[in-house]
């Protein structure tokens, strides 16, 4: 029983039609993701302009800020002058904010801008957040600075027009890039954090793209439908929803959320290659997504602004998502029908195929069984491919997966996943049949419905749609007695559904996860072609007919050299340049004790600018408990710097309190112990002070991490709970931006910016300490150091 689901016999004009009309709905959908016409300054004042934001983002966002850092200090200024002079009451939260991670104790001196607009008969508060500090290698013109500037030019727009009904509250927090540092001290300790409303959160993974809604928080269906109904490009779909869910990133959403509010997290993810790199700048950013983002910004502040917030609330989430420009929703109570009724329909063409003796029961399983092959090969392909390009060029592997210039590499992995879907398809099509295979695709498709349907019921239309409807088109392929080109048509429901969802899910996964990740983008794509293939019959000759071996292989030999010729296009096209520059790695240490101070990198294939500081892998003279992972060092100049410094203000059993300075002139301290930690606690004077609780180990280094970002120049007191041992030991690291305070640095050339690592670009003054354990009278114990920790 071999047999296929139709034929049409005039093959000649339908293939081509089928694959062109593919080609186009993968097209339409792509320019129907696009950005909006940024507006000039001389928009009407009611309207969002990027121009206005613009002015401003130039004011606060041409420098690095990170949190403690004087640069932070003139933004946060700045931007609450321009709040104030807005009409808005504002007030500076000062609060040290914590965050914990596996052996990890990040803490930060934060200061929180709070803005409020009170409203005219309040229902409730519409928070609006951004944060204001920028990764300490980079200005952060998108991340976050585009959007905090839209905050400033929406809230010139409110202003414009009759008062909102609900309270605004702008939140521009601060330590966001060290830990979502000030949102969680806003949430614990500010009376606006604990009261809750509905949250807005804006941020940014590249320069570029359409603001995207990715995140909400549960039972989200009236914010989606706000969302829908007054946004007039909404962007975005349910499954990054419920992938972000699945995912341990963190944004201020996650605290915040945590707290109690609703909300809906906006980012533009395009260019992503520039994420957190001095090449953030104001002259990368794209001015069509910061027009995006801040009219939606202003567009949802009025919507709600204005709205009852107490029947915002629902107790249910929706599907969304956009088909050719159309945004489609449909509440959750309808997944699982949908991905029964795909499964049914999936029943019903393989029971049909096989009345008609178009398949067989054996065959059909072979089929669905033998189609996990072409997923597997895709994905090995793909991250195979990132392999041997981070083989032939390392630099690669510092910018995670996230290139400059990647498509003609992402062509090629859809070359490559063709190759291995059509290769499946062709090997098989004499032995299994057209019928089976084409079953055992949609089989695939449907179960994967169903899968997602039970974890991540916003993701179950990616693939039960497809399901769906592609049954239901070979369905009536094959009853219907009409016209061969009418049954070509129904036909292609499944593959054209397929087309509108999972190319531009590739695409976004391609974005958000880089190359480096490449064969989860590998999988979407062999399923698209999973259900897509069968048209392939359109192309082929009867199933009677033998073809030439050379006409066989010339398929997969044209695929292979097209894939080898996309990646030699790939690699002469991605070259380094001022414009798109490659990552460097380099931080500069030095012993406070002895003097001694090495050149450090985490680079495996050093630049030859990073070449002249670090020549070999000796580790050995570095402090102790500095060194991270596998470096290369380099003998390096002394400087004149105090250094850190610690003193024992209390032991008793397992609880050690220090006090903690990091000298003249450094933004943070990082602690490193030799023993786990289970609790610690920071004291900040009149910042306050926090605890939070600490499991697991740091990996590649001491199990246990203490870090004090934007520490104050009187210091902190630090508290920890570690294991009593007879010896503990601690290096303390003081960390200032930047290594132009060394002797005889040579800043990079334009082609090279500073890697993403935390400890790049750092010079890092360390002072060691062993605390030793000396017999008290009664028989107690007490802490002692060789190297003056008392």
């Amino acid at each position: 029983m071999i047999g296929k689901l139709f034929d049409v016999p005039r093959r000649l004009p339908a293939g081509p039609a089928a694959l062109l009309t593919l080609i186009a709905v993968i097209m339409l959908s792509a320019m129907a993701d696009s950005t909006m016409q940024p507006l000039p300054a001389t928009a009407p004042g009611e309207q969002f302009s990027a121009e206005r934001a613009l002015a401003h983002l130039k004011r606060f966002a041409a420098e690095p800020r990170p949190i403690g850092s004087a640069a932070s200090d003139r933004a946060r200024d700045y931007l609450a002058r321009r709040l104030r002079a807005a009409g808005l009451q504002v007030e500076i939260q000062r609060s040290v904010g914590t965050r914990s991670a596996a052996g990890l104790a990040t803490f930060g001196q934060v200061d929180n801008i709070v803005g409020r607009l009170p409203g005219t008969g309040s229902t409730g508060t519409v928070l609006i957040a951004a944060h204001y500090d920028s990764a300490a290698t980079g200005p952060g013109a998108s991340d976050d600075g585009a959007a905090v500037a839209a905050m400033i030019e929406t809230v010139r727009a409110l202003r414009a027009g009759p008062g909102s009904r609900n309270d605004i509250v702008l939140l521009m927090s601060d330590g966001e890039e060290d830990g979502v540092l000030g949102a969680e001290a806003f949430v614990r300790e500010h009376p606006l954090g604990k009261a809750g409303g509905v949250l807005l959160n804006w941020e940014a993974r590249g320069v570029s793209g359409p603001s995207l809604l990715f995140e909400t928080s549960t039972n989200n269906a009236r914010l989606v439908e706000t969302f829908v109904n007054a946004v007039p490009a909404p962007r975005g779909h349910s499954a990054m929803v419920e992938l972000y869910r699945l995912l341990p990133n963190n944004t201020d959403f996650t605290p915040l959320t945590k707290a109690g509010f609703t909300g809906m997290n906006f980012a533009y993810i395009q260019r992503s290659s520039l994420y957190h790199t001095a090449s953030d700048s104001i002259a990368n950013l794209n001015r069509g997504s910061l027009q995006h983002h801040g009219g939606n910004m202003l567009t949802l502040a009025r919507a709600l602004g204005d709205a009852d917030l107490r029947t915002v609330t629902s107790d249910h989430d929706v599907t969304y998502f956009r088909a050719l420009g159309t945004m489609i929703t449909y509440p959750d109570k309808l997944v699982w029908p949908l991905a029964v009724l795909a499964v049914v329909a999936v029943a019903g063409l393989a029971l049909l195929a096989r009345v008609r003796r178009l398949l067989s029961l054996p065959r059909l399983i072979a089929a669905t069984v033998s189609a996990v092959a072409p997923l597997v090969v895709s994905a090995a392909l793909a991250q195979g491919l990132w392999e041997l390009l981070v083989a032939w060029r390392p630099a690669y592997d510092l910018m995670g997966g996230l290139l400059h210039r990647p498509r003609p590499y992402q062509a090629a992995i859809a070359v490559l996943c063709a190759l291995a879907v059509l290769g499946w398809y062709l090997v098989l099509r004499r032995r299994l049949g057209p019928a089976a295979l084409a079953v055992g695709a949609l089989t695939w498709l449907a179960g994967l419905g169903v899968l997602c349907a039970q974890v991540a019921p916003g993701a179950s239309f990616l693939f039960a749609l497809p399901a769906l409807m592609g049954a239901l088109g070979w369905l009536a392929a094959v009853l219907l007695r009409t016209p061969a080109w009418a049954r070509t048509v129904v036909a292609m429901l499944g593959p054209i559904t397929a087309a509108m969802l999972l190319p531009s899910l590739a695409g976004n996964v391609f974005d958000g996860m880089g190359l480096a990740l490449g064969g989860a983008s590998a999988l979407v794509l062999a399923l698209f072609g999973l259900i897509v293939v069968p048209l392939v019959e359109l192309f082929l000759p009867d199933l009677a007919t033998r073809q030439k071996r050379a006409a066989v292989l010339a398929v997969p030999c044209t695929a292979l050299l097209l894939a080898v010729g996309l990646v030699a296009a790939g690699l002469v096209g991605d070259d380094f340049d001022a414009g798109r520059p490659q990552r460097t790695h380099l931080a500069y240490v030095m012993d406070a004790d002895t003097r001694t101070a090495h050149w450090v990198s985490a680079d495996a294939d050093p630049a030859r600018w990073t070449r002249r500081y670090v020549s070999g892998h000796d580790t050995s003279a570095l402090p102790a408990g500095y060194a991270r992972g596998t470096l290369r060092t380099g003998p390096a100049p002394a400087i004149t710097a105090d250094g850190p410094r610690a003193a024992v203000l209390a032991h008793s059993g397992d609880l050690l309190k220090l006090h903690v300075t990091a000298g003249k002139g450094a933004r943070s301290v990082t602690l490193r112990l030799d023993q786990p930690i289970t609790h610690a606690t920071a004291s900040a004077g009149r910042y306050g002070s926090v605890s939070v609780s600490v499991t697991g180990t740091r990996a590649g280094t001491w199990p246990a991490e203490i870090r004090f970002r934007g520490i104050p120049a009187q210091g902190v007191q630090i508290t920890v709970r570690v294991a009593d041992a007879d010896r503990i030991r601690l290096t303390a690291i003081a960390e200032t931006d930047g290594l132009t305070a060394v002797p005889g640095f040579v800043p990079r050339p334009p082609d090279l910016v500073a890697a993403t690592r935390e400890d790049g670009d750092l010079t890092a003054v360390t002072r060691s300490y062993t605390l030793t354990s000396a017999p008290r009278r009664g028989g107690s114990r007490r802490l002692t150091s060789a190297t003056g920790l008392t």
